[in-house]
C-alpha cells in the first residue's frame, strides 16, 4: 500500500508553521509497513488543490489530508474532495450534537457557519475528534482511499492513532497490534550512539529500532508488531536490555519522559529538596524544572549570581577562591552548589558557571561551563562542558546537561540509601 500525505493550508507554504503532521503521519505509517513516496503542501485554493488530487490519484492507493475542515471560507478541503469523488456532504448528527454542546458549554453563541465543521463525505467512515469539533473521515473511490484529518497538530495526532491507523489496519488485513517503547538518551551523539548498537541495528527486525536526533537529544523508538501488546513487549524487551547493556549510562528515561520530569520524580520519591545559583544560565535550569506538576514540594529557591561580587555578599564565596581559580572554574562550581544548598537549607545544591559566548571569559573560551552538585555528607561533584553553540543555545544546553548531571547523581544517591 503506498500512501501520499497532502497537507493544505497556505500558512505552510508561507513559512508561518512548520509541516509537523506530515512528520507524524509519515513515522506512523512506517510502523504499519505503508510506504509514503510523496508529501505535498498546497494552499488554500480549491483548484490547486483539484490538481494535486488527480496528481496524487495516478501514484498512491491512500490519501491523507491535513487541514481545512474549519468553520471559515477558506477551509475547503472537504467541499473539493467531494466535488472530486462525487458524492454529497452531509451532516453528522453526532458531530453536531457535540458542537452544540461545547458552545453551551462554554457559554458562546454558536454561528451557522460552525455547523459546516459536522459536514461528511456521504457514507464515509466518521473519524472521531476527541480534541476539536470536525470530525475526520474516510472514504473509497474506484480503489482509491480519501482520509481527512484536521489541521492543529493536537487533533490531527489522537486522531490519527486511534481512528485512522485501525482504519488502515482493516484496509491491508492486518490486525497486529503495534507497541512502541522510546528509549531517550543525553550526553551522546546520534552518531556515536548508532556506532555503538551498529550490531543491533543490522540485525533488526521484530522489533524495528529507529535512531532519531532532536538538536539537544537522541532517541530511540524499539517498535513490534504482534497479537497482543503483552506479546508485543515481550519482543521489545531482550532488545531493550542489549541496548542498555551498551549505552545505559547515557539513558535517562523512556517514552514521555522529559530531564526535568526525571528530576521531579525522583526528588518527589524520596522527598529531597533542591536548590541551584545559577550565573550563565540566569534562572534557565530552575525554568525548566518550575514546568513540573508537583515541583514545588522540592524546590526551596535559587538564586542568579552573575556579578562576583554578588556571589561573595549572596551566597558567601570566597573572594579568594574567586581570585585564585577563576569564576569558571571546577572550584566556583563547586563553591555555588554547597552553598546555595547550605543558603537554602536544601538537601542537594547545583551550581552553574561559565563564558556563554561569544566572547571569552574570566579567560576561559565561549563555550566553557562548569556545574556543581552538592548533596548532604557527600563532597561536591563537578562536569566541565565545551559547547559549541550559540550565546543563547549554549545557556540552555548547560541547563540541560545539569539535569542530566542531576538525574544520574538522585539515582547514585537513591541507590546508596
Amino acid at each position: 500500500m503506498r500512501a501520499e500525505i497532502i497537507a493544505v493550508g497556505s500558512e505552510l507554504l508561507l513559512g508561518q508553521i512548520m509541516n509537523t503532521n506530515a512528520k507524524f503521519i509519515s513515522s506512523r505509517l512506517a510502523e504499519i509497513g505503508v510506504d509514503v513516496h510523496y508529501q505535498t503542501v498546497v494552499g488554500d485554493n480549491s483548484n490547486r488543490l483539484e490538481d494535486v488530487i488527480d496528481i496524487a490519484a495516478k501514484r498512491a492507493d491512500v490519501l491523507i489530508f491535513t487541514g481545512g475542515l474549519g468553520p471559515t471560507k477558506d477551509d475547503m478541503t472537504k467541499e473539493t474532495i467531494a466535488k472530486h469523488v462525487g458524492c454529497a456532504l452531509v451532516s453528522d448528527d453526532e458531530a453536531l450534537r457535540y458542537i452544540q454542546s461545547y458552545f453551551e458549554r462554554v457559554g458562546r453563541t454558536m454561528t451557522d457557519n460552525n455547523k459546516k465543521q459536522a459536514l461528511v463525505l456521504e457514507g464515509a467512515t466518521v473519524l472521531a475528534n476527541r480534541k476539536g469539533m470536525a470530525p475526520g473521515m474516510a472514504v473509497e473511490k474506484e480503489g482509491i482511499h480519501y482520509i481527512l484529518l484536521p489541521g492543529p497538530p493536537h487533533e490531527m495526532e489522537p486522531m490519527f492513532a486511534d481512528e485512522a491507523i485501525p482504519y488502515l489496519l482493516g484496509l491491508t488485513g492486518k490486525h497486529e497490534v503495534i507497541t512502541s517503547r522510546v528509549l531517550k538518551f543525553y550526553g551522546i551523539g546520534e552518531a556515536e550512539l548508532e556506532d555503538r548498537i551498529q550490531a543491533i541495528l543490522e540485525k533488526q527486525t521484530n522489533p524495528t529500532v529507529a535512531p532519531l536526533a532532536s538538536p539537544d537529544a537522541v532517541t530511540l523508538r524499539l517498535t513490534a508488531k504482534a497479537q497482543t501488546a503483552d506479546e508485543a513487549l515481550a519482543w521489545i524487551e531482550p532488545v531493550e536490555e542489549e541496548i542498555r547493556s551498551i549505552v545505559g549510562d547515557y539513558i535517562y528515561g523512556i517514552d514521555d519522559d522529559t530531564l526535568s520530569s526525571k528530576v521531579a520524580e525522583l526528588l518527589g520519591r524520596n522527598g529531597w529538596t533542591l536548590a541551584a545559583a545559577e550565573s550563565l544560565t540566569a534562572g534557565l535550569f530552575m525554568a525548566e524544572l518550575a514546568g513540573e506538576p508537583g515541583i514545588s514540594a522540592s524546590l526551596e529557591g535559587g538564586v542568579v549570581v552573575y556579578n562576583n561580587d554578588v556571589k561573595t555578599e549572596q551566597l558567601g564565596i570566597d573572594a579568594a577562591l574567586l581570585a585564585e581559580y577563576g569564576v569558571v572554574s571546577a572550584q566556583c562550581a563547586a563553591a555555588l552548589a554547597v552553598n546555595v544548598k547550605r543558603k537554602f537549607g536544601a538537601d542537594i545544591g547545583v551550581g552553574l558557571t561559565g563564558a556563554a559566548g561569544p566572547d571569552p571569559h574570566d579567560g576561559k573560551p565561549s563555550g566553557t561551563v562548569w556545574i556543581g552538585i552538592a548533596s548532604v555528607d557527600a563532597e561536591p561533584e563537578t562536569y566541565k562542558l565545551v559547547l559549541s553553540s550559540s550565546r543563547n543555545a549554549n545557556r540552555l544546553r548547560a541547563a540541560r546537561f545539569a539535569l542530566y548531571y542531576l538525574i544520574k547523581h538522585l539515582r547514585k544517591k537513591e541507590g546508596q540509601n
